[in-house]
């Protein structure tokens, strides 16, 4: 089964479009949360990512915080004013599907998937081997989906040796998976590893084979809609350079 897993979308409308015509043919979609949050397009985001075959998805801690199941005191100014606009706009039944969404772990075939970690799905970052040390005995699967980062990158856990490696891989070469491994897809609509090309990856659930992806897309347009939606100046200007 051809699987496109996408994260931390962020209402980037434009990044979104590039990615499913990048993807080509699926035939599931995985997304790993924060839907909304930051971009310009909540309702477009969700009304199109609801009409994708055969969608698993979740929330995100934007997510969370727009359905009002969060405290806003969490997050940075800029952050706060994003997501009480995205609230403010955000259709009823947008809304709904939004709420109809997990906020826990979840598996399918031989994957767990989360927002943060398995451990803490909505909130905690694995940024580094410890981080994911942290994490190995919260799934049982031979691997682990995680977004929130913003950084497409993989760990491994050597079971010989009990180590753990971080690496980040290259986009566009297809690579096969040991058991063991945590992996993030990257972001679609707000890129933190100074590459500003959405980031996802294809995953074929029977070989076990992860291709990571980048694709560029209409920057400009989406930060010309960030400031006239007026919101903050920095959640455009940081498109442009992946940060």
């Amino acid at each position: 089964m051809r699987v496109l897993v996408i994260s931390d979308i962020h209402s980037n409308l434009s990044a979104l479009q590039a990615v499913l015509a990048d993807s080509g043919a699926v035939d599931e979609t995985w997304c790993l949360g924060d839907l909304i949050g930051y971009g310009p397009d909540p309702n477009e985001v969700v009304t199109l990512l609801r009409k994708q075959p055969n969608m698993t998805a979740m929330l995100g801690n934007h997510d969370v915080a727009a359905l009002g199941q969060m405290d806003y005191a969490i997050f940075n100014a800029d952050a706060r004013k994003s997501l009480l606009w995205q609230k403010d706009n955000l259709t009823a039944e947008n809304i709904e599907y939004l709420e109809s969404l997990p906020q826990g772990k979840c598996e399918r075939e031989n994957v767990t998937m989360a927002h943060g970690s398995p451990r803490d799905p909505v909130w905690e970052y694995i940024l580094n081997t410890l981080a994911a040390r942290m994490n190995y005995d919260a799934f049982s699967t031979p691997f682990c989906l995680v977004g929130h980062t913003h950084l497409q990158t993989t760990f491994y856990l050597n079971t010989e040796t009990d180590r753990i490696s971080q690496v980040t891989p290259r986009a566009g070469s297809p690579y096969q998976l040991t058991p063991r491994t945590i992996l993030n897809p990257g972001s679609v609509g707000q890129p933190r590893d100074r590459d500003p090309r959405s980031a996802y990856a294809i995953f074929d659930t029977q070989t076990c084979i992860w291709e990571p992806r980048r694709v560029a897309y209409d920057i400009a347009a989406v930060q010309n809609r960030i400031r006239a939606a007026g919101l903050p100046e920095k959640h455009a200007a940081r498109l442009a350079d992946g940060w």
